[in-house]
């Protein structure tokens, strides 16, 4: 019978709030059933050159109300090629590591799909660390319910002066191909219009939102936009205001990576807790391959391929409500 006595756990790609509350979970559940924790640092990157240290209980005391990663993050082009994965598994092998927890998003999960391919020895379970709530399979991701609060915030005091000045703002969020961020975002902190790549509003469409809601009603209106090729992002979408509508008063803040930093919510460091403690169960009902979701509140376990390659689909009818409430 398989038997598990030694687990790997690293953090890889974007940070996002809530990943050292989910390595502190993964940790102090492994120990909780007598399996030994080793921390990898830097993500893949640190599995190639062997950056691992074994965590006891007291290394991730204080760490639930702490943004980023303590144990680091890093991209790993290494890792894509052949001879790279062959040196993370010499290093799991060499470290009697007998499974693998790996905390991120689409990127992470991609390379540890692959690995779990070719060394089919080593079981892998994966939790949702990304802002962008972009992974099929799982309603919420840990980090999204930080990063829009910190939108929410951050909204709230442009139209301090958006509202002082008469004055049309466009506000980039993060969200990649995804428009969760900018959508809630919108409706949440009482924007006009929000921009997402999943649904499509030509320059006609955002035209006319604009003219009804600046011209009738309002002494300012914001717009959130995700950052994406297809929406052109905050900056493309003014210029081609600007040119059409002169008269406007336009501006563009652009948010960046504030959004990912900062104390986690209680939401986030909840959901990480239970996803955490549920990759240890996931290993000990020998699941592999497979990332660690919620679905109406419930812990549910989706196999990689699923959550990598299926679309997380935007709610048109969450559209037609901001639509409305912003008249």
């Amino acid at each position: 019978m398989y038997q598990l006595k030694t687990i790997g756990v690293l953090t890889s790609g974007g940070d996002a709030p809530g990943m050292n509350a989910a390595l502190r979970a993964v940790t102090r559940k492994a120990i909780y059933h007598g399996i030994r924790v080793k921390a990898i640092y830097r993500g893949y990157k640190g599995l190639i050159s062997g950056e691992i240290k074994e965590f006891q209980t007291q290394d991730v005391s204080n760490i639930i109300q702490q943004g980023g990663t303590i144990i680091k993050s890093a991209r790993s082009m290494e890792f894509k090629t052949d001879e790279g994965m062959q040196t993370a598994y010499d290093t799991l092998k060499r470290e009697e590591i007998d499974a693998l927890v790996v905390i991120g998003g689409d990127g992470t999960f991609t390379g540890a799909r692959i690995f779990g391919q070719i060394y089919n020895d080593i079981p892998i379970v994966g939790i949702p660390g990304t802002i962008d709530n972009d992974l099929f399979g799982t309603d919420y991701t840990i980090g999204y319910d930080t990063a829009l609060n910190t939108i929410v915030e951050a909204v709230d005091k442009i139209r301090d002066t958006a509202s002082s000045h008469e004055r049309l703002f466009f506000i980039e969020v993060m969200g990649r191909d995804a428009g969760f961020l900018a959508l809630y975002g919108a409706i949440a902190s009482g924007a006009e219009a929000a921009i997402i790549p999943e649904i499509t509003t030509n320059t006609d469409q955002l035209t006319q939102l604009i003219e009804q809601g600046f011209r009738k009603s309002k002494n300012s209106s914001i717009v959130l936009v995700a950052e994406s090729d297809l929406t052109g992002g905050a900056l493309g979408v003014a210029e081609h205001l600007k040119k059409t509508h002169p008269e406007f008063d336009c501006r563009v803040t652009i948010l960046g990576h504030i959004q990912r930093g900062g104390s986690p919510t209680a939401n986030d460091r909840v959901l990480a807790s239970r996803m955490g403690a549920a990759s240890i169960d996931a290993l000990l009902d020998d699941q592999r391959n497979v990332m660690i979701g919620i679905v109406n509140n419930e812990i549910v376990y989706v196999p990689f391929s699923k959550a990598i390659k299926n679309s997380k689909p935007a709610d048109q009818s969450l559209m037609d409500v901001l639509h409305i409430l912003s008249i």
